[in-house]
Order: structure tokens, then C-alpha cells, then sequence
């Protein structure tokens, strides 16, 4: 398991491997009580999910400080991985669904992670700033960004301006068509050689984009 995070993340330290390590007994014994992950999925968790969510980590090196929203975040996805990556960050996972959240909580416990806080939310009716939004394709992008564009605070910390990260597959144009000006579309192939990260995107959006 942390040999292929460790190939494409060479610089962690025993701790971060360690909680790395974890995850999938942790992810299987949480499955087998509540359902947060495919039966399917759940075999490939280290690819599909950890690796996945750790592509973010490949667009931007988030600053000590930087606080990130996790919206529809699931088991954790991509919060968990995210969290152990930059433990200097705060994150904020929230679902809909507190069984969800649950797994979330009882994981993040298990293996230490003191910069994650788990809530039962739906994202309208955050309230928080936050530098960054992540997450794994719960909606199409427009609709999406109408519910969390209110909590991307406008003071910039990191190397990009803030704004949303968000993990996508496929063909996106029709969905991301009219945001041509405020959005970078990153091959997550380019970062990871897998067959699994063939058609996976990471889709910036900043009203601030930096590379436009």
C-alpha cells in the first residue's frame, strides 16, 4: 500500500506512511458496517480512492494554515487522504448523510488526525470561509458552484488564487462550458501512470485564475 503512495509522494514521513497504512483494513471493516464504498471499489481502495484524492496534492502544495471544505465527502474522499497529506491544514468534511460522516469520524480517530473535523451538513447552508473547496464529482459543476462559491474566502494564501478543486471523469466540455475564463483542467494521467487515471481530471476554478 504505501509503496505506491510513497512512488508518486516520496517525501512523507514515517507518520504520514503509517496512517497511509491504515486505511484500507480501517475502510474494510467500516464497509462491512456501514456501506460508504462499492464492494467492487473497496478492493481498489488504494487506487480508486486514496491515490485518486491525493491528485490534488499534485496541483497545489496547500501553505500551513490553508483551510479546506470537503463537500459531499462520503467515506472521506478527498478530505482523509488530503488531511494526512498536509497535516498543517485544517479541513472540514461534511455530508449530508451521517452514517457518512460517521465512518469519517471513527477513521479520522483511528489513525490521529487532530486537523479534521467531520460534519452531518448540506453545503447551502454552510455558513464558514474557506480557502479551498474539494470534491469528488457529487453534482455537475454549475450547480455545485452555486452552492459553495458564498464560502471561498477572497484573502489568498497559496501559490494559486482560491477557489475549487474539484475531481471529475470524462467528457467535461458541455458541463464546464461558459467557465472557459476561470478554470485549468489538469490530466490526472500526467500525474499518475495507472490505466484507472485515464479520462480523471482535476478541474481548478478560481474567479482569480491565475493561469488565464
Amino acid at each position: 500500500m504505501a509503496a505506491i503512495i510513497q512512488k508518486y509522494f516520496p517525501d512523507l514521513t514515517e507518520k504520514q506512511l503509517r496512517q497511509f497504512e491504515l486505511l484500507p483494513a480501517l475502510y474494510a471493516d467500516w464497509n462491512e458496517k456501514i456501506n460508504v464504498i462499492s464492494r467492487k471499489d473497496i478492493e481498489n481502495i488504494v487506487e480508486k480512492h486514496i491515490l485518486h484524492s491525493l491528485a490534488i496534492a499534485k496541483v497545489i502544495q496547500f501553505n500551513p494554515g490553508t483551510k479546506i471544505l470537503d463537500v459531499g465527502t462520503g467515506g472521506g474522499f478527498p478530505g482523509i487522504p488530503l488531511a494526512i497529506m498536509f497535516p498543517n491544514c485544517e479541513f472540514h468534511l461534511v455530508d449530508s448523510i451521517a452514517k457518512k460522516i460517521k465512518v469519517v469520524s471513527e477513521i479520522s480517530g483511528a489513525i490521529g488526525l487532530t486537523n479534521v473535523r467531520a460534519e452531518q451538513a448540506r453545503a447551502e447552508t454552510l455558513k464558514g470561509k474557506y480557502d479551498f473547496v474539494v470534491s469528488r464529482a457529487v453534482t455537475a459543476f454549475p450547480e455545485f458552484l452555486s452552492w459553495v462559491k458564498k464560502n471561498i474566502s477572497k484573502e489568498n494564501h497559496n501559490s494559486l488564487p482560491n477557489g475549487i478543486l474539484y475531481l471529475k471523469g470524462g467528457d467535461l466540455n458541455d458541463e464546464l462550458s461558459g467557465f472557459e475564463h476561470q478554470i485549468n483542467i489538469f490530466d490526472i494521467s500526467s500525474f499518475f501512470e495507472e490505466g484507472f487515471f485515464e479520462t480523471k481530471k482535476v478541474v481548478y476554478f478560481s474567479d482569480k485564475n491565475c493561469y488565464n
